[in-house]
């Protein structure tokens, strides 16, 4: 979702979200815990605090640097196939989960972060905006790419050791998947799901050595959500990500936006992402060094909600709360406002913008 913020001019900002419900009944919770293998766990604070010291965590300004490479990075990962299979996703949560209706009307929300970085760009690290969360103690789902994993992997590490945090795969290179054959869908997903594993034994290596490995039982082995680069799907790619076992989450509120009609800057987009709150609602926003005031929007934005009577789940703690609603086909916020964005990347949304813009 790299190009969100920088051209709000675009058709996936004149309206607000328009949610397609589907309700599924209970089946939906049964089928996410067959799926996942039961509660969650996403980490332990031992390992968190045993392998990194306070500043380590902190972070500093080195986390946000971005570049242009020289030449794309198109290199797989270590090894390309994940050691660890998923059972295919259970019908209930098929197609693209946009929201969730939570038993009793609770107001409950999902804060999600997508890592992106296509391949010829490294997209750094918004370290201040993860220290807010961290220092408020709100939990969120982070969506990575593959490709920055590799090119993170120390922060990668770090949220997957956090019991706060969530991660999920957003492909390798951040390719469109609505342009790709099923083979290369596959290798979007599935080196994605390989590099995490990867970096979870270099974890564990870590752990061993400082005398907690034990607690490695408490993160996950596998990412078990996705969410689609550009928010872009057809219809027959949906199969093919049931097929590898990981729910497809998209958004309710585009959360960069100020709206079809709400100027520009932190303030109208804090004004928006309330507008849009409901019980259930799954705010898509970036931590990747991109955007230039996610991380104050949600400084502003969270202690306007929890104002509100909201709490912060995880996504997958949020699909067991009710029934999810589902659409055919991801959006920003209306259904075909992302079309344009097939145009717009080469290497079918893995390479950078076909005018030739720089970060």
């Amino acid at each position: 979702m790299l190009t969100i913020h920088r051209n709000r001019s675009k058709s996936f900002r004149l309206v607000a979200a328009v949610f397609c419900v589907i309700l599924v009944g209970c089946a939906g919770r049964v089928g996410l815990a067959e799926n996942h293998g039961g509660a969650e766990s996403f980490g332990s604070r031992k390992i968190l605090e045993t392998l990194w010291t306070p500043d380590q965590l902190r972070g500093g300004d080195h986390d946000i640097a971005r570049m242009t490479l020289d030449a794309p990075d198109l290199r797989p990962p270590e090894r390309t196939e994940p050691l660890h299979e998923l059972p295919p996703v259970p019908e209930a949560l098929q197609k693209v989960i946009v929201a969730v209706e939570p038993e009793g009307g609770e107001k409950v929300a999902a804060l999600t972060f997508d890592l992106c970085e296509r391949a010829p760009h490294l997209a750094g690290y918004r370290f201040d905006l993860v220290n807010f969360l961290r220092e408020n103690n709100i939990s969120a789902t982070f969506f990575a790419g593959g490709k920055w994993m590799r090119s993170h992997p120390d922060k990668t590490m770090q949220l997957m050791a956090d019991p706060l945090f969530e991660l999920g795969n957003h492909a390798w290179t951040h390719g469109n998947l609505a342009l790709m054959n099923e083979e290369e869908i596959r290798e979007q997903l599935l080196w994605t799901q390989a590099e995490y594993e990867i970096l979870r034994e270099r974890l564990a290596e870590r752990a061993k050595l400082r005398g907690v490995s034990g607690e490695m039982r408490l993160v996950p082995e596998s990412l078990r959500l996705m969410r689609l680069p550009y928010g872009r799907n057809e219809a027959r790619t949906l199969p093919v990500i049931a097929s590898l076992g990981l729910p497809v989450i998209g958004w309710s509120v585009e959360g960069e936006s100020s709206g079809p009609h709400g100027g520009s800057g932190p303030e109208a987009i804090v004004r928006y992402d309330l507008r849009q709150a409901r019980p259930g609602v799954i705010y898509l926003m970036h931590a990747n060094a991109v955007p230039k005031t996610t991380q104050t929007v949600v400084r502003e934005l969270v202690p306007l909600l929890q104002a509100r009577g909201y709490r912060f789940v995880t996504v997958s703690e949020l699909l067991r709360m009710g029934k999810p609603v589902k659409v055919e086909m991801g959006y920003f916020t209306t259904p075909g406002d992302n079309l344009f964005l097939d145009a717009l990347f080469g290497g079918k949304g893995t390479l950078g913008r076909t005018d030739k813009v720089k970060y």
